[in-house]
């Protein structure tokens, strides 16, 4: 499958951007879809997308901002890129209702209790009372490490069986298509 992806799709996309004068410089996020045993595009991307980020930047061992200057000068080719070997998968935390009419204003709660886990918080804030509550529909991206997807994948539904908040939401079926 990811040899095709890289035949079918990036291969020719980096040789049509060449083919145009298009000198981009940046990341080209390439949303896709399995039908069957091959892949379609869905959607081009100029940026790293939402949870995307969370499950690729904390693989990255290097200093991100040296790659962006790198990348700026011209001199990316000589950097050597390092990613931790580890899988890693990311599940979001959602409000009920989401994407369409929710509530906001809901106390999170056992974030502190699987502390293996990275929670990135987004529609989260600081209440009056110095609680952690939602503040919009797309509440938290939780990432873990494993030695393989499977891993990974386990210990973030681990990590999400001990965070609560009214009208939680999350899909329970992220990457088992791998």
């Amino acid at each position: 499958f990811l040899r095709s992806v890289e035949e079918r799709i990036i291969k020719p996309t980096i040789s049509g951007l060449n083919q145009e004068g298009i000198p981009y410089k940046g990341f080209v996020f390439i949303g896709l879809i399995k039908v069957g045993p091959d892949p379609y595009v869905i959607e081009y991307n100029v940026r790293m997308g939402d949870p995307e980020t969370e499950v690729v930047l904390p693989r990255l061992k290097n200093d991100l901002m040296e790659l962006f200057l790198a990348l700026n000068d011209g001199s990316l080719q000589d950097q050597k890129i390092e990613v931790d070997t580890r899988a890693a998968a990311t599940i979001m935390l959602v409000s009920g209702g989401y994407p369409e009419q929710y509530e906001k204003g809901k106390i999170i709660t056992g974030l502190d209790e699987h502390t293996d886990a990275l929670k990135f918080h987004a529609g989260a804030a600081i209440s009056e009372n110095n609680n952690i509550v939602t503040s919009g529909g797309r509440v938290m991206a939780i990432t873990s490490y494993g030695d393989t997807h499977d891993d990974a994948i386990r210990n973030s539904y681990q990590a999400i069986d001990q965070i609560r908040f009214e009208g939680m939401y999350f899909r329970k079926d992220i990457g088992f298509d791998l």
